[in-house]
């Protein structure tokens, strides 16, 4: 039997994050370390304190909060998930996993359970990569993948890198390091996040436990040629690098077709300088994300979009690729599988087992710790737009089966 989450209290947690948004009224815009995460960070601080833990942040912002074991030198269990948000997201995309952890902790407050080994609620940052690039940047920070000195060549739209970024935050770039977890000092870690694809509210089913999560990598391209003038300039003589650019983009699509089996291939984000109406762009820069279940096929595409991109050099024009992020497939832990699923039935949740079409930072803590991954529907599938929801009822009823399978784990008894 469910009841256990209180989908009021889930509510007002998400209801409240989503007050901080660049973009009021037109979904939610929560850059990593800008004005509106300080706020959406501080108000998750204080959700924690009112659950009882004791809170502190790291040394690249993630929020950590913790109920002390009887063994605290027994590694920690973790569960969240990130706080920032893609440009005019929705509000569940990221917070429902933070929030699901602190209901966690509510929950072991109110029925005065204390674990044997710690369990630590954490609100990462930079999971979408929407500022910097490269995506799951914070988990890959908390696992020690990237370096600290590659945060000042890290940069936003706007010029300004991570480490800069990090500064005008409060936080020391060059103690970025200490961030990173060792090996063998995280027990576990759970994230509850939604479906954002359309199945389990189809099939009307509670939750699905996700066996792999598909390999991703995300590109980026650069094309130069020669600026001059729009109307002084004879066709046969111009080095448009947005005419190059085009060349390219159009045979994407295509591409990845041609490896099929679920793969899929987006441009998302597209740059054009000096971008005057009447100046020949010199530079264009652009996005590639692409996705497969199989590695050999995130290869051979990663191998394609290269070859696409190296055959459009000449006529003036120069082309660059960069790999900002590739992660592989990644197969979660069977034992956490089996635990999640057995919890569920004894909660009396529909459910079951499904891939995910979707990175998340349970990709790359996998790396780290044996690592779960449930979802919840999404309302017509919908994510990544304001128009992204989830029933908090549903919500609840994922947090029950988060509370339930840390309870056990952890080893919880009444204190």
């Amino acid at each position: 039997m469910t009841g256990y989450a209180d989908p009021r209290r889930i509510e007002a947690m998400i209801e409240g994050l989503d007050r901080f948004t660049a973009t009021p009224g037109r979904g939610t815009t929560r850059l990593t370390y800008s004005a509106e995460y300080r706020a959406a960070a501080d108000f998750v601080t204080g959700w924690m304190r009112d659950a009882g833990l004791t809170v502190r942040q790291d040394a690249v912002g993630t929020i950590i909060g913790r109920i002390e074991g009887r063994n605290p030198d027994l590694s920690p269990i973790l569960v969240g998930s990130h706080l920032d948000s893609v440009p005019n997201g929705g509000r569940f995309d990221g917070p429902a996993g933070v929030v699901a952890g602190i209901e966690t902790a509510f929950l072991f407050r109110d029925l005065g359970l204390v674990p044997d080994r710690p369990v630590e609620v954490v609100a990462m940052v930079e999971e979408e990569g929407t500022r910097f690039g490269g995506g799951l940047f914070g988990s890959r920070l908390l696992t020690g993948a990237i370096a600290p000195e590659a945060l000042e060549d890290l940069r936003d739209g706007q010029g300004v890198s991570a480490a800069e970024a990090m500064r005008a935050y409060g936080l020391d770039p060059a103690r970025a390091g200490e961030a990173a977890r060792a090996p063998g000092s995280v027990h576990a870690f759970l994230e509850l996040h939604i479906e954002q694809g359309p199945v389990l509210e189809a099939e009307g089913r509670d939750i699905a436990v996700v066996q792999t999560i598909v390999g991703l990598a995300q590109l980026r391209v650069t094309v130069r040629g020669q600026a001059a003038h729009a109307g002084t300039t004879p066709m046969d003589q111009r080095r448009d690098a947005l005419v190059g650019a085009v060349g390219i983009l159009a045979q994407l699509p295509d591409l990845a077709r041609q490896v099929g089996r679920g793969a899929v291939l987006t441009v998302g984000r597209m740059e054009v300088l000096p971008g005057g109406a009447n100046v020949i762009p010199d530079l264009v820069t652009f996005t590639i994300d692409l996705r497969a279940p199989a590695e050999a096929d995130v290869l051979r595409l990663i191998e394609m979009v290269e070859g696409t991109v190296a055959h459009a050099q000449g006529n003036g024009l120069s082309c660059s690729i960069e790999r900002q992020l590739y992660a592989p497939p990644t197969p979660l832990s069977d034992q956490i599988q089996t635990a999640l699923l057995a919890q569920a039935e004894g909660l009396g949740l529909s459910h079951r087992v499904m891939v995910s079409g979707a990175g998340h930072d349970a990709m790359i803590l996998a790396g780290l710790a044996p690592t779960g991954l449930i979802f919840v529907p999404s309302r017509g599938g919908v994510s990544h737009a304001p128009e992204e929801w989830t029933d908090y009822a549903q919500l609840a009823r994922g947090t029950d089966l988060i509370f339930a399978t840390i309870r056990q784990m952890s080893g919880a008894v009444p204190g």
